[in-house]
């Protein structure tokens, strides 16, 4: 079995060190870097348990996924409850196996993350807050005091603001910060697997479901969990999510046996979540039960000061990543960007300094190395052909209502009914997509023609 999975894990492009008892493992994780440990339960007459107590002593342990026959709901149990990463019962799946490890990688790397971003906090705000604004140090202020509670948080702004910056924050400045943070971009997943990534699923839920798994809610334990986009979450999922909130219980999907969870939830979103309850697209309660408190981040055009303060920290980073120790912006290169009222916010302001310390040629970063349209150059706007009219009875939104429903029809039938593919001929999330064709009636087919009685 350890050749098998030798070969198995090598071909995907890991490292592999074998070992073929308690002692020989436990030598091995003290004498080397290792990320992620898989271990059967029973090693002759010594214990998988124990190997995983040795990891979980290190300074930096690795996650511990270990491998029972027996697969009994006391052996898994004993196995979380010292620490363990996941279980898998034999025979098990390789493609399933080679998730597990995946994920166990990117839960360390979000905890190695998260250690070093402390270490970046202990001394202060570490260059996480950058700047001097009065609206900054307001955010800052709020965050320190809320912090250390259990109360969730409702973190608002325009996208590039640093949302997730500010949740990172307060689990760090918690005492929760010894703990997983993990993040879900709730935008990025549809109902069903958003569901299954929060509140988990048992086995046979669904096709693929091959193994109980643990939803990200009872995963981080007293963690915290970082709810990014919530005001894409879906309306049904909406409902389970609320009564998730007030019961502090998950039912994993497929399952009718409700878990605790000790994580705190924190929730961002982009969008004014008020307008989404009037709209009907946001439940009003869970509004009421996600912003206990709010932080509201202000946009980067709020805080003008902060631009040149902010761009050469930015440049800092870069000078170290490419080992160019000179690498300075010229005044008038701070004066144009001081002008610019970053419709991106700060991470526009960060790719546009990255993209400037990468292509520059010499180590003072004039104007000519930001964008055009920093510089209040323009592209040629296309030519205007005869006046706009407005006819008695015009609707601004019934016409750009037709346009939208033309263009989604072409989309489909361009991809052939394929909505996918649709979605990213309109350069439209698919969720969104799916919502424009709810809106016009066009969800009933797949090909984009009318629907029926049409």
């Amino acid at each position: 079995m350890r050749e098998y999975l030798e070969v198995l894990l090598t071909r995907v492009g890991y490292r592999v060190s074998l070992a073929g008892n308690e002692k020989t493992a436990i030598e091995t994780l003290g004498g080397s870097g290792v990320d992620v440990v898989i271990s059967d339960m029973k090693l002759g007459q010594g214990s998988g348990l124990n190997v995983l107590k040795a990891a979980r002593a290190l300074a930096a342990p690795p996650e511990v996924v270990l491998i029972t026959a027996f697969g009994t709901p006391a052996a898994a149990v004993e196995a979380m409850r010292a620490g363990a990463y996941d279980y898998i019962c034999k025979p098990f799946d390789n493609e399933e196996l080679k998730l597990l490890v995946q994920k166990a990688l990117e839960k360390r790397g979000l905890r190695e993350e998260n250690r070093q971003l402390r270490r970046s906090l202990s001394g202060g705000r570490g260059g996480l807050w950058v700047g001097e604004s009065q609206a900054m140090k307001a955010v800052w202020g709020l965050v320190e005091k809320v912090a250390p509670s259990r109360t969730t948080v409702l973190i608002t702004g325009e996208s590039g603001t640093g949302k997730e910056l500010v949740a990172r924050a307060l689990h760090l400045r918690s005492t929760r910060a010894g703990a997983p943070f993990l993040p879900v971009n709730c935008a990025a997943l549809n109902e069903g697997v958003l569901e299954s990534e929060l509140f988990g699923h048992v086995k046979g839920a669904f096709t693929g479901a091959q193994t109980d798994r643990s939803g990200i809610l009872v995963s981080a334990g007293e963690g915290t969990v970082f709810l990014d986009e919530i005001g894409e979450v879906p309306l049904a999922t909406q409902v389970k999510l609320l009564r998730v909130l007030q019961e502090r219980r998950v039912k994993p999907v497929g399952s009718s046996t409700e878990v605790p969870f000790q994580a705190r939830v924190v929730a961002a979103t982009n969008k004014r979540l008020e307008a989404e309850v009037k709209a009907g697209r946001f439940r009003e309660d869970l509004l009421y039960r996600l912003n206990v408190i709010t932080v509201d981040l202000p946009p980067l055009r709020e805080r003008q000061g902060d631009i040149s303060l902010l761009a050469r920290h930015f440049l800092a980073k870069m000078r170290e990543e490419l080992g160019r120790p000179n690498l300075e912006f010229s005044a008038e290169a701070v004066q144009v960007l001081e002008r610019y009222v970053f419709p991106g916010n700060v991470r526009q302001l960060q790719n546009i300094v990255e993209r400037a310390a990468t292509l520059a040629d010499s180590d003072t970063l004039g104007p000519d190395t930001l964008p055009s349209a920093l510089r209040g150059e323009r592209e040629p706007e296309p030519q205007v052909v005869g006046e706009v009219t407005l006819p008695v009875g015009f609707s601004l939104e019934r016409h750009l209502d037709d346009a939208e429903r033309r263009y989604l029809v072409a989309a489909l039938q361009r991809s052939e009914g394929v909505k996918t593919r649709a979605a990213e001929l309109l350069g439209l999330s698919f969720r969104s997509f799916r919502y424009r064709l709810a809106k016009h009636g066009l969800s009933e087919r797949e090909d984009g023609g009318e629907p029926a009685g049409g």
